[in-house]
Order: structure tokens, then C-alpha cells, then sequence
């Protein structure tokens, strides 16, 4: 099993996954042309792709979606909750999933995870193929038991530090967005991400990105010193960006 990001941050973010003969887009969150362009960074047309799993239907994650699905006659799957969001689906396939009951597409096995976030219906992934685990965590504001249940024996694990809670309360954002964003359905801080690796399982963690940093509330210099205070010696960390997310990342046995 292999991944990789497009792009992850508040302007747009999707994630690929391949495992077999399956190629599966999580999100979609730019438009089709800039889809198509950083896909081909990555060695792929958005021809291949089998199908997109929607997270939930913030812009950043759902603005492409239906473009990108309808011109390419790719199946789109999410919960219903997220689909009451879409306003026009004619001539693309959905398919409903439900929160935390696993599913197949393809050669991938896939757990919706649910999390709190404000949004109608969200979920994010636990995928698993050929022994392998990875988890997909980003758009978030609490770290549930739930959540840490779903989430402790990953191979590979992409999760989100939005913000560092100074830099979120100094920063440029009017009090509403602030309050959204640091409360309990918003996104996950530095020491939130923290407290979450600190508390699942990491020994079987090969590669761990960290993803979601927010250009104005957070910094990588912080992100990293956090990451230095957990014990990983198990797993390679990595740092997702904006413009060019991260190539791709294998999982093996």
C-alpha cells in the first residue's frame, strides 16, 4: 500500500491511496485543472483513478469533487449527511456510506471513522490492504476514545496539527473563526496531536506525516520541536505542505 497528498491545508486538500489494483482519491478540494496537474507530479491522470470517498463538505475538501467525478465518470462515496450539502449530482454515481460500519471498494477496506467536526456528517478513513493499516485524521477538534480506538495500530498515519494555541489566539483570525477552530469541533492543536500519539499503539508505525498546518496559526518549527517530545523512534515522520503536499509513501510488510 502506498500514499500521498496533493495538497493539505486549509486551500484544498486530497489524499491518493493505492493498494492492488486500487486507486482511490480521498477528498478532492482543487479544482479539476489543478487536480489533474499536481496528479500528474505524482505519475498519475485522474483517468486512473477508480473513484473519490468524501470526508465531509468543507470547501477545502469537497470544491472539486463533482467536477472532477462527473468529467471522469468516477463513483463518489459519503455519508448521507454530507450529500444533504451537494447541490447538484446529475450524472455522477454516489454511493452512501455509513459512519463507522467498514466497507470494500476495490482491493481497499475502508472504516469511516466518525469525529467531531462541525460539519453534517463527518467521518475519516482507516484504510487496510495486504496486512497493511493506514489512517487518514485530519478535521477534527477532539481526540475521543473513539478516535483512539480506531486508530491504534496504523502502518502509516496521516494526521492533522493545525495550530498552535498562542500563535491561534495572537493571530489575524476575528474571535468567531478563533473560537471554531480552537473549540471542541474544530481542528486538532499541537499538543492535541501530541496527546493522541502518546496514546495509541506506535510500534508497529513505519511513517507518520503530519498534515492540515495552518499557514497562520501554526509554524513547522513548532510542529516539529512538538513531535520531538514523542517517543516514534519506530516510524518516519514526515511534514505535508500546502503546494505540494507529499510524494508518495510505501507501506510494507
Amino acid at each position: 500500500m502506498r500514499f500521498s497528498s496533493l495538497g493539505s491545508g486549509s486551500k484544498g486538500n486530497a489524499t491518493v491511496v493505492h493498494h492492488g489494483n486500487t486507486l482511490l482519491l480521498i477528498d478532492c478540494g482543487f479544482s479539476v485543472k489543478e487536480t489533474e496537474k499536481r496528479l500528474s507530479l505524482r505519475g498519475l491522470n485522474a483517468g486512473d483513478l477508480d473513484g473519490i470517498v468524501v470526508t465531509h463538505e468543507h470547501s477545502d475538501h469537497i470544491r472539486g469533487v463533482l467536477s472532477l467525478a462527473k468529467k471522469y465518470q468516477l463513483p463518489v462515496l459519503m455519508t448521507a449527511g454530507t450529500a444533504k450539502s451537494v447541490k447538484s449530482g446529475i450524472g455522477i454515481e454516489f454511493s452512501f456510506i455509513e459512519s463507522d460500519v467498514s466497507f470494500s471498494f476495490g482491493d481497499i477496506d475502508i472504516t469511516p471513522v466518525s469525529v467531531a467536526h462541525d460539519a453534517r456528517e463527518p467521518v475519516q478513513f482507516v484504510l487496510r490492504g495486504g496486512g497493511m493499516t493506514l489512517g487518514v485524521l485530519t478535521d477534527l477538534g477532539s481526540v475521543t476514545p473513539h478516535v483512539l480506538e480506531n486508530y491504534c495500530f496504523c502502518h502509516g498515519l496521516l494526521v492533522e496539527s493545525n495550530h498552535d494555541v498562542a500563535m491561534l489566539a495572537t493571530g489575524p483570525y476575528p474571535p468567531s473563526l478563533k473560537s471554531r477552530v480552537g473549540g471542541d469541533w474544530g481542528h486538532l492543536n499541537n499538543q492535541q496531536t501530541k496527546y493522541l500519539l502518546q496514546n495509541i499503539y506506535t510500534e508497529q508505525l513505519q511513517q507518520l506525516v503530519i498534515g492540515h498546518i495552518s499557514e497562520k496559526n501554526n509554524s513547522l518549527e513548532l510542529v516539529e520541536k512538538v513531535m520531538s517530545e514523542v517517543d516514534l523512534k519506530a516510524s518516519d515522520i514526515h511534514y505535508a505542505c500546502q503546494d505540494n503536499g507529499f510524494s508518495w509513501i510505501e507501506l510494507t510488510l
